[in-house]
């Protein structure tokens, strides 16, 4: 690796990822929308039927601003590892970039911006849902897009690493069910994370998807200044941390 980012290069990896996209954006956009909005649903109104208010807020909006970091999971870490796997495994891809002035720290980069680009967008949906059933518009609101891309920035990069280790597509399965499934459960998406026993909240405060969640209703909601910095912060550290074990990752298993 040059050590550099050359916007040719990233430009380039982005380019050729917008005119793929172009292909199959549609069958993407259902999936990464249907599905966290299902979960809004199901949640705001099953739920909602017995539980009138959490935390100080309507269960329904309660849901709504929470289902943003289902929606930014969904859209960035999933799509990253199947498609990074895919792409160096079975349809050399990567190979054909790496042929041309480009080194895996500027493909890493590229595709996790597209990616988390993607996750800003899709992340919102949930939220223009829970407009419909009852969730009061904020100018909060409009930073959502950029809270969804920095978390799934480093989802993103953190999908890509998990395909430069495992050595089979099987694997994802393991890490969906042990790893990512508990980690969107204790969120404090669907339940405050007060609730949950005290060794699990402090666990709770090193998971990326809680502080996507709470940025998201501070938002909404009304900011609360150093606490919204913190959560900040946490996915910065999050994001850069994925990044570069992306590139470590990736660039070994794509010498191998």
């Amino acid at each position: 690796m040059n050590g550099r980012l050359e916007r040719s290069a990233l430009s380039g990896v982005l380019v050729r990822e917008v005119v793929n996209f172009s292909s199959f954006w549609k069958s993407t956009t259902f999936s990464s929308t249907v599905q966290p909005t299902i979960y809004l649903v199901a949640f705001g109104f099953g739920f909602g039927s017995l539980v009138s208010t959490v935390a100080g807020y309507d269960y329904v909006q309660f849901v709504a601003t929470g289902t943003v970091a289902t929606g930014v999971l969904f859209a960035s870490v999933f799509p990253a590892m199947f498609g990074t796997f895919v792409k160096y495994q079975f349809q050399r891809t990567y190979d054909a970039i790496l042929a041309a002035p480009v080194d895996t720290e500027e493909l890493v980069t590229a595709e996790t911006l597209w990616i988390a680009s993607r996750a800003g967008v899709y992340g919102s949906v949930p939220l223009l849902v829970g407009m419909v059933f009852g969730l009061d518009p904020s100018w909060g609101m409009l930073t959502v897009p950029f809270i969804g891309f920095l978390a799934g920035f480093g989802w993103g990069a953190c999908g890509i690493m998990i395909a430069g280790i495992v050595k089979s597509i099987d694997g994802f399965s393991y890490v969906s069910s042990a790893i990512l499934t508990p980690l969107f459960l204790v969120a404090g998406t669907f339940f405050p994370l007060t609730e949950l026993p005290e060794w699990a909240q402090v666990l709770g405060q090193f998971n990326p998807l809680y502080h996507c969640v709470q940025l998201v209703r501070d938002a909404s909601f009304g900011w609360q200044g150093w606490a919204d910095v913190g959560h900040v912060a946490v996915l910065v550290g999050f994001a850069l941390l994925m990044w570069r074990l992306a590139i470590v990752f990736l660039q070994r298993r794509l010498i191998d």
